[in-house]
Formats: structure tokens, sequence, C-alpha cells
């Protein structure tokens, strides 16, 4: 398989001071470029653009979906990680008291695509989770 491209992704958020310290210093994300308006993050070599939006304006869909047992936010967005980073993320957030939707936990354990999981909002609310496979090459198995 070809070098993976990095993926771009722009989200709203409801301010910055905040929202920018909790990628920048819970997450380990390097700042790139940025305004009074946006914030441009290296999430894990993807680029994440926070971008504020007027509070008034929610258009964001508010929904789950059963997953596994679990009532999965969607929507949201994350990275899959080796299981040793999956892990080192999973110790920094407990140790930071994040609160999680749904707690670090391993995913269709003994069947084909077990992977370990966790999921929890940023300060704006926008759901995120990470993921680890115990098999790469079942990221996109059946």
């Amino acid at each position: 398989m070809d070098k993976l491209q990095p993926f771009h992704l722009a989200i709203p958020v409801k301010e910055l001071t905040e929202t920018r310290t909790f990628y920048t210093q819970t997450l380990n994300c390097r700042e790139g470029r940025s305004t009074d308006k946006w914030v441009d993050l290296d999430l894990y070599g993807h680029q994440l653009v926070l971008h504020i939006v007027d509070q008034n304006d929610d258009t964001t869909i508010k929904k789950n979906n059963p997953v596994d047992g679990h009532n999965v936010p969607v929507p949201h967005f994350g990275v899959v990680l080796t299981m040793k980073d999956w892990k080192d993320l999973a110790k920094r957030l407990t140790n930071l008291n994040i609160e999680f939707i749904i707690d670090p936990y391993i995913r269709f354990k003994g069947e084909i695509g077990e992977q370990a999981t966790l999921f929890f909002k940023d300060p704006s609310g926008n759901a995120l989770e990470f993921k680890a496979f115990k098999n790469m090459d079942q990221l996109f198995a059946k």
C-alpha cells in the first residue's frame, strides 16, 4: 500500500482558547497557522482545523448508533493508532480525568476487527473516537 495521505477535517467550535488548549495539551497536537477565527492542528499527521461558529446556529446532528452494546455518538472522528499509542492515550486521558462517553475497552473481542476504542468530547461538544486494531490487516475486513 502507498503511503497514507493526510486527511483534512474542519470542525465547528464554540470558542478557540479552551478548545485550542484541549487539542494542543490534552491530545498533544502541534499548532500550525491560525487567525482569531480558526486554528490548524496536526492530529497524528492529519490536518484538523477548528473553526469558530455562531453559537446560535446549532446545525450539528446529535444522534447515536448502537455498536457492540454502546451508544456511539454520530457524528464523530478520530484516528486509528497503534495499540501502544492507544494505551498511552487512554492512560493519559484517564489521568487527566477526561469524562468518557464510552470508556476505553476492547470491542468485538475474539472476532474479526477486534479493536480497542474510547470516546470523549472536546470542549465544544465534538465527539472523538480513538481506536487501535489487534490486527491492522483487519482494518477493512468483513
